[in-house]
């Protein structure tokens, strides 16, 4: 069965955002660990989940690479694949969405991930939002959590599990420690087998 993944930057004391959504703190130019956290998944994922507001930005931004100046060709590619990656979004104020190979979730959160998973294909990735990330989150849904744990202790925000009440175990599948301070790591969510 496909596996829906969490790819975030977490600060070390689990805000995703500042208070104001700020996220200047987030390492965004190191390439030793773009290579080792974004390669992968390009690999292996073919759908994205996306709430209102990452979905904007992203729509907004991403068609716009590949034409800027001096871009590396890393980020071009990465661009690319972000621009033909089928999106499902979830929002409650869109009434249609029209970047390329994007569409609105059909259903609430936990059947529309549900029907996903049955569905032939790749994994499945969300990038946040903290809202949809929360919700997920509270819900169990999501089966493997990659943080990029960044070097700085914020002191407020958008906490990353502002609604799990319960345990969840986890089994650090990868890590890897960066020269920006930025630490990698891959855990799997050690569910049970039925």
């Amino acid at each position: 069965m496909r596996k829906l993944i969490l790819f975030m930057h977490v600060s070390l004391d689990g805000f995703v955002c500042g208070p104001n959504n700020e996220q200047d703190w987030m390492t965004m130019d190191d390439h030793e660990m773009g290579e080792f956290m974004a390669s992968d998944f390009q690999k292996t994922v073919d759908t994205m989940l996306v709430g209102r507001v990452l979905y904007e930005g992203f729509a907004s931004f991403w068609p716009t690479v590949p034409a800027m100046p001096n871009t590396p060709p890393e980020l071009v590619d990465f661009a690319h694949w972000m621009i033909n990656t089928p999106k499902i979004v979830f929002s409650k104020t869109l009434q249609t969405v029209d970047w390329t190979n994007s569409r609105l979730a059909q259903h609430d959160l936990a059947e529309e991930v549900a029907q996903i998973k049955q569905q032939p294909g790749g994994d499945i990735i969300v990038f946040g939002g903290a809202s949809l990330v929360a919700a997920l989150a509270g819900q169990n849904l999501i089966d493997e959590y990659r943080i990029k744990l960044e070097p700085i202790i914020l002191g407020a925000g958008k906490p990353l599990f502002a609604l799990i009440n319960d345990r969840v175990k986890l089994k650090l599948t990868r890590s890897k420690a960066f020269s920006s301070g930025v630490v990698g790591l891959y855990y799997e969510v050690d569910r049970p087998v039925a």
